[in-house]
């Protein structure tokens, strides 16, 4: 491993389907920050930390074992990235998750000389207070968009809830948890942006961000569609075909024309006071005061499951091919602990 002071980091906060991945490879085409396609590792693995428990060194260097596994079987690979597990075991500060998380991005930096890693796994901004123990000097980047549209790119990926109730609630959820980060954070280390602004005027942008990230801008970071980070990316995924593209100027409130109007209503129900606090015009200014019954919701939960299923059924044999050696290091795990534990 390279002997380079160590990288810093930078956050990307919000909710997935915003332009994150847009916003990764932009960044990705700096020689000052190594940004490679988010395996997820602490959405993944905080849910099974209790198969590890007790977290003695012998399952702590299983959980390092596992995790790089994982990271390894991403379906966008990490170009010219070894992970050294006895590396990241003998440099890990405590035995956390989370300072795996952090090493496992340093390990990236060091590879390319980096002055920051950069993790695009947006959800962590759950767990803001345990990525300030471990990163400190960590920067982030809060990238939001219109909750609709936002909605609207879900119902057609792979990945996420399908029902607008669903969406709707995750993206409330999400925002306020950003927003509630930014009044805790000094203003040197939060960045916002929204997704709208950034693919209408990317060239002013980026520029602000690269200002906040105290790194040069380059006008190549926007040919970012030539690089090939952005064509792996592109290659792994329906979701992602567009980063092989130019930046789409005009891929905004497409949710007027796809999404019906019972599900603009039951989105702005949900979300009335986030999405005017972030500069967005409600459809239905109306929705105060209605609410949604008990009986709706779980029928929603129902219609939930049976689009998430229905949509796995007819998803692209490709895009499952290219998951499915991460779901088979789950089921191994899965299966490996609950076979020790019953010894």
């Amino acid at each position: 491993m390279n002997n380079i002071s160590s990288p810093h980091g930078i956050q990307i906060i919000g909710t997935q389907r915003s332009g994150s991945n847009l916003l990764r490879v932009i960044l990705d085409q700096s020689d000052e920050i190594a940004s490679p396609h988010p395996p997820h590792i602490l959405v993944t693995f905080v849910p099974l930390l209790n198969l590890y428990a007790p977290l003695t060194a012998e399952r702590y260097l299983e959980l390092v074992s596992d995790v790089v596994d994982y990271v390894n079987a991403n379906p966008v690979p990490w170009d010219g990235v070894e992970l050294d597990k006895v590396w990241i075991y003998e440099n890990s500060k405590e035995q956390s998750l989370f300072e795996i998380n952090r090493l496992v991005y340093e390990s990236v930096a060091r590879t390319k000389k980096a002055k920051y890693w950069c993790c695009k796994s947006m959800a962590n901004v759950h767990y803001a207070s345990e990525l300030e123990k471990y990163s400190p000097k960590l920067k982030y980047i809060y990238l939001y968009r219109d909750g609709r549209d936002v909605a609207l790119s879900f119902k057609k990926a792979i990945v996420g809830e399908k029902h607008i109730y669903h969406l709707a609630q995750q993206w409330f959820k999400d925002q306020t948890a950003c927003i509630e980060l930014s009044k805790q954070i000094e203003p040197e280390r939060f960045f916002a942006l929204n997704y709208e602004e950034l693919i209408a005027n990317p060239e002013e942008v980026i520029k602000k961000l690269c200002h906040f990230l105290e790194i040069e801008y380059f006008e190549s970071m926007l040919d970012f569609h030539h690089s090939k980070e952005s064509l792996a990316t592109a290659n792994a995924g329906e979701m992602w075909e567009n980063l092989a593209k130019p930046i789409i100027k005009d891929n905004t409130r497409k949710f007027l024309k796809e999404l019906s109007a019972e599900e603009i209503n039951i989105f702005e129900l949900i979300n009335q006071q986030t999405l005017t606090a972030l500069g967005y015009t409600l459809v239905n200014p109306s929705v105060e005061g209605q609410y949604i019954p008990e009986a709706d919701i779980s029928l929603f939960n129902s219609e939930n499951a049976q689009m998430k299923q229905q949509f796995m059924d007819n998803a692209r044999q490709s895009d499952l091919d290219k998951r499915n050696p991460q779901l088979e290091i789950l089921k191994r795990i899965k299966n490996s602990k609950i076979v020790l534990d019953a010894k």
